[in-house]
């Protein structure tokens, strides 16, 4: 299982990325405990930070998380995560969320970007994301950062906005030359 000292830190020329912390959670409130952000997700929002951080910190979720923050100001910009296939050590989910105030910035481009540059050097041969289908800004997204949509899954979870298809992205090692 992945632990917080698998998450070094990463730096970007507006952002750090860092490990969790217990004070993120309330960081995070403002984006999470709003229904409207979260119409992606595959829960519904968050009632209190006490309820998102026993969600961001579960113990028996085998990703990593990095939370972004601005190198100049020290707030907290979004989580990116990285969820390592059981099979596969070599191949990993990656995911994004950006704070509702900070979206439109570039935030998650240039965080992720850094996610996945970080991920191919430690020796990661595939990266892979599920992207709601209605979710077009994480669509341009993984496109713009030189992810190829594989397939859609049609109805392939059932989400507290009900039936969600998910398009399929990867982006293979010897192909991210755009991140």
């Amino acid at each position: 299982m992945a632990t917080l000292a698998s998450v070094p830190l990463l730096i970007t020329p507006r952002f750090a990325l860092r490990p969790l912390e217990r004070s993120d959670a309330a960081a995070l409130l403002p984006t999470l405990g709003d229904p409207a952000q979260c119409r992606y997700l595959s829960r519904g929002a968050f009632a209190d930070d006490a309820e998102l951080w026993d969600w961001l910190a579960a113990p028996g979720w085998p990703g990593l998380t990095w939370i972004a923050t601005d190198r100049a100001s020290g707030e907290v910009a979004g989580r990116f995560v990285a969820i390592p296939f059981a099979q596969d050590a070599a191949v990993f989910e990656i995911g994004t969320i950006t704070c509702a105030h900070r979206q439109g910035e570039g935030v998650a481009r240039e965080c992720a970007a850094a996610l996945i540059a970080h991920l191919f050097a430690e020796g990661a041969r595939l990266l892979t994301a599920e992207i709601d289908t209605r979710n077009a800004p994480s669509l341009r997204l993984f496109d713009s950062l030189g992810f190829t949509h594989t397939r859609t899954v049609h109805e392939a979870e059932i989400t507290h906005i009900g039936p969600c298809d998910l398009a399929q992205y990867e982006l293979h090692s010897s192909h991210a030359s755009n991140a």
